[in-house]
């Protein structure tokens, strides 16, 4: 009786939504569908995401969902412990930006990673208590829900069941926690479901049974289930085991911010993107205005013409990053000069097709006063709704620090501060006074949620993890569609490449063209070879003189990620 009674309670479970099994799932790449999509990094969250769609939510709802199970079923970056970005645009052509970052706790300070030398420790800034920023991502999914259709209950409840029933894992996933099994015991005051003495292998399950307690305070209280009573306790008993800084005061402070959309043009395409302190709607403003007068088309996909010409657009745009950017609510930024055609003219005056520019001399522009492990999701549906959203716990499973009792991984993102002029963060990014590191700041980011217009209307919700070279691959992604005409199959699947300003040297990845590899070696251009850049998820939305939607959604090949819909 006792084994029915377990298979009973089995196929319940299986059965909630009715187009998943926890246990038994397969990766899908690719979506062509009629009325809505999900496109996330793994394939259980999708399909949360879509069943949610089913039954009558719309984009945010599905947005919402889809969020807490990666929290579940993706620990490495999805997440309650850190923070996000969200860019969106409604039916009703509401342009949406909701900025749900980490901040920096009350008692930090400018300089709390240098030693008594002056010594940037990286070590600190980067792993276990000291890393964390406030969370963000809880008040960010509660400023989410103003514009669903579904109660929160609903919406947050097969990330419960996930987590308190379990689901298999993938080879992928295996590897990961393996892989960071010694730091889940280093940088922890206690064990927790991540740590498996003997090692994870594809298709163990995976029970996590004090995050779920952690989503049924959410699901019972609200924003404050999080931010206030029993998790918070648990938070900061967290910080005072391990000397960390989040207070009770910080978490109950903690609110998101509603920003005003980076909007521009480019041939006809509206691009919405995501303002500071995200870097990112501006990089991609910055570079797609170089590159606007310049016939890219005529050179080609992947020639070293038309990749040259990129480089050196990032270049110009990460050495401004580098300079100007940081969280407005404490330092001026001339955003508007920053995006100036006058300005990015300027930019390009001394660009040479013949040969490499110099990230000594080319720096950043002249201005009057005035991991890699995060996780994106791109999600739309049959009422006109689209949403782009990329969140983090920034480096894998972020700070490694997992807190006791309420199961869920702190982020290290008082790394993308700028922790002492001069000195890299683990993504090889500089950065000034503008972004560094202050009391209840805002630190810089990398993110870049985009959604592009045609006619209007959603066309393109695009987005990926990556670190610095998230706005990089957001950028060729756009020039492949819009310039190359590209299927949108191949914009996302086909090998890319960075070039970040410093470092000066081009990252290409291992298949990447070795003919266009070799003509920019031969120009002067140092060429490092890597693994991987990024996992983006798309989508692509046309309609045709009825208004008949199609949409395509398309996962990245590079990893577990999914495209489902209906």
């Amino acid at each position: 009786m006792r084994k029915i009674a377990a298979l009973l309670l089995l196929l319940v479970f299986i059965n909630a939504e009715a187009q998943y099994n926890p246990y038994r799932y397969s990766i899908s790449k690719k979506a062509e569908v009629k009325n809505g999509a999900v496109v996330s990094a793994h394939p259980l969250a999708s399909k949360v995401g879509v069943a949610i769609l089913k039954k009558g939510g719309n984009a945010f709802d599905a947005t919402i969902a889809t969020q807490l199970a990666l929290a579940v079923v993706y620990p490495g970056a999805g997440n309650i412990g850190g923070g996000g970005f969200l860019v969106a645009v409604t039916a009703k052509n509401e342009q949406i930006a909701l900025d749900y970052r980490e901040k920096a706790p009350a008692a930090a300070s400018r300089d709390m990673y240098l030693d008594k030398d002056g010594n940037a420790q990286t070590n600190l800034s980067q792993n276990g208590h000291l890393a964390s920023g406030v969370p963000g991502t809880v008040a960010g999914l509660f400023s989410t829900h103003k514009y669903a259709k579904l109660p929160f209950t609903q919406l947050i409840q097969p990330a419960i069941d996930l987590a308190e029933k379990g689901f298999a894992i993938t080879e992928a996933e295996a590897n990961n926690l393996n892989n960071s099994m010694g730091d889940f015991v280093r940088y922890n005051t206690k064990s927790n479901a991540l740590i498996k003495y003997g090692g994870w292998k594809a298709g163990d399950t995976l029970i996590q049974k004090e995050l779920a307690a952690t989503l049924k305070r959410i699901r019972d209280f609200g924003q404050k289930g999080f931010y206030e009573g029993e998790t918070a306790k648990l938070i900061v008993a967290e910080m005072k085991r391990g000397g960390g800084l989040i207070t009770l005061a910080d978490l109950k402070n903690y609110q998101t911010a509603k920003r005003e959309a980076m909007v521009s043009q480019y041939k006809g395409y509206t691009i919405v993107g995501m303002p500071l302190v995200s870097s990112g709607g501006i990089l991609i403003q910055q570079m797609m205005g170089m590159v606007e007068n310049r016939n890219i088309a005529q050179y080609g996909f992947h020639s070293p013409e038309a990749v040259q010409l990129m480089i050196e657009i990032e270049r110009r745009a990460f050495a401004d990053r580098a300079e100007f950017l940081g969280d407005r609510d404490f330092v001026k930024v001339p955003v508007k000069k920053l995006t100036s055609p006058e300005y990015l003219r300027q930019r390009m005056a001394d660009y040479d097709a013949t040969k490499p520019g110099s990230s000594k001399t080319t720096t950043h522009g002249n201005i009057s006063p005035e991991s890699e492990e995060t996780t994106h999701l791109s999600v739309c549906d049959q009422f006109g709704n689209a949403v782009s959203v990329t969140t983090t716990l920034n480096g894998n499973y972020g700070s490694r620090t997992v807190v006791a009792g309420a199961g869920f991984l702190l982020n290290n993102e008082m790394d993308d501060f700028s922790i002492k002029p001069g000195v890299p963060n683990m993504y090889g990014a500089l950065g000034t006074e503008a972004n560094a590191i202050a009391a209840n700041k805002r630190m810089l980011s990398s993110m870049t949620p985009t959604i592009v217009l045609k006619d209007g209307k959603p066309y393109l919700v695009l987005g990926s993890p990556g670190g610095t070279t998230i706005p990089t691959q957001v950028y060729q992604v756009l020039i492949n569609t819009l310039e190359f005409n590209l299927s949108l199959e191949d914009a996302v699947w086909k090998p890319r490449f960075h070039h970040q300003w410093l470092p000066d040297v081009v990252y290409v990845e291992r298949n990447f063209p070795a003919d266009t590899r070799d003509k920019l070696k031969a120009m002067g251009y140092e060429i490092v070879v890597r693994g991987n850049i990024g996992r983006f998820e798309a989508i692509k939305i046309t309609r045709n003189a009825s208004s008949v939607l199609t949409i395509e959604a398309v996962a990245d090949n590079r990893g577990d990620d999914h495209a489902e819909g209906y």
